[in-house]
């Protein structure tokens, strides 16, 4: 991987190939970006009035409690072999980025295994975090793998948000097992590690339990140890709730949240989510620095088993079912309101795209890859 090219620090310039030269057809290329622009996020640009109409859940359990910013317009970019191939839109826009947050706590985890902090994946959380949020029979069952598999069942309140409001909780991409029930109604729980379903109550616990694992900020720990090696911008930023903070080594830390659900997440634009996705398809490996484990980086990806198209909080594409056009080893960071990063090792892809209407993502994906007509130039 030493050999690979990385983009330098941001403010500098990202080498550009033509399309030509990365291997595309220029025309269809262009028809792609074009189409990509076209079919903006049906979202409104206001996105606190877009959370406050219920956009999630009615309310009183839509109430926003953390910071929330207007959003731009459609941007993104194209790499190929990590250099820029395409780029449309304000891809400096600082923007709220929803789910794609959970996928950077994998990341997160990825280092406290690295640590040492957590010394299994199996391991029942409560055997380290000792909070009481895993005292009990059933709490106390859950292991970090559950929690990054979505398979976890946690059971409680959480600064002020209950795991009831994402029971039965349904996506376009769920499990296709799950029953259609109307979310936020009462739900058996299910023994951890035996149901899937998509939520934020419960990841916002495994950002809590992580936090008290490393005994310091989340977002300082990711600008240390990931961004500022990948020569990311200082214009991210990672926010929690007004009542999220708890006392870690006798001062108050904010625990932050693993999306935008109510507010908070991560702010963040389209080029220092490039550097992200980038280092995912590079084996977590940037210019000869060891950034995340090459085993984190397989382990993240492998399927789980009640849910094929998921992983350790990234989106998987097992058999082609969630995005035909795409590879079968692609896998992907999303976020609500057409929030996407897209990660294909065997073509040597990473794209990023901002406020895109999901709707059309696979349609998108299919003109990228009907496009593209010859390898990446080595180097």
């Amino acid at each position: 991987m030493t050999d690979r090219y990385v983009p330098p620090p941001h403010g500098q310039d990202w080498q550009r190939i033509t399309p030509a030269e990365a291997g595309f057809d220029s025309a269809r290329l262009a028809e792609a970006i074009a189409f990509a622009e076209a079919h903006e996020s049906p979202w409104r640009r206001d996105i606190k009035a877009q959370l406050e109409a219920g956009n999630f859940e009615p309310p009183p359990d839509n109430a926003i409690i953390g910071p929330t910013a207007p959003r731009g317009g459609p941007n993104g970019l194209l790499l190929r072999g990590g250099r820029l191939v395409a780029r449309w839109g304000d891809t400096r826009q600082v923007d709220m980025t929803f789910s794609v947050a959970k996928s950077y706590l994998s990341i997160l985890a990825g280092l406290a295994v690295s640590d040492g902090l957590i010394a299994d994946l199996d391991e029942p959380v409560g055997r380290t975090v000792h909070d009481g949020g895993f005292d009990g029979p059933h709490n106390g069952a859950i292991t970090w793998r559950h929690l990054l598999q979505q398979t976890s069942e946690w059971e409680g309140t959480l600064f002020g948000k209950a795991d009831m409001i994402d029971r039965y909780r349904t996506l376009a991409t769920e499990f296709r097992g799950s029953p259609a029930h109307q979310k936020g109604t009462a739900r058996p729980l299910q023994a951890p590690g035996s149901y899937w379903e998509y939520n934020d109550v419960r990841v916002n616990r495994l950002s809590l339990a992580l936090l008290r694992r490393f005994g310091r900020a989340l977002p300082d720990v990711f600008a240390e140890r990931v961004m500022q090696p990948l020569g990311a911008s200082t214009e991210w930023h990672w926010e929690g709730y007004h009542n999220s903070f708890v006392e870690i080594g006798g001062r108050q830390v904010q625990s932050v949240s693993g999306g935008g659900h109510w507010g908070g997440g991560v702010f963040i634009h389209a080029e220092d989510q490039a550097r992200i996705g980038l280092m995912m398809a590079q084996g977590g490996s940037w210019g000869g620095r060891r950034i995340l484990p090459q085993s984190w980086i397989a382990e993240s990806v492998a399927p789980c088993a009640i849910n094929p198209d998921y992983g350790l909080l990234w989106w998987l594409n097992t058999g082609r079912r969630s995005r035909p056009s795409a590879g079968a080893d692609s896998y992907f960071a999303l976020g609500a309101g057409g929030n996407v990063t897209w990660i294909d090792p065997a073509n040597d892809l990473v794209a990023v795209l901002r406020w895109i209407d999901t709707a059309v993502l696979d349609a998108w994906i299919g003109q990228v890859m009907a496009a593209l007509k010859a390898e990446v130039p080595a180097g």
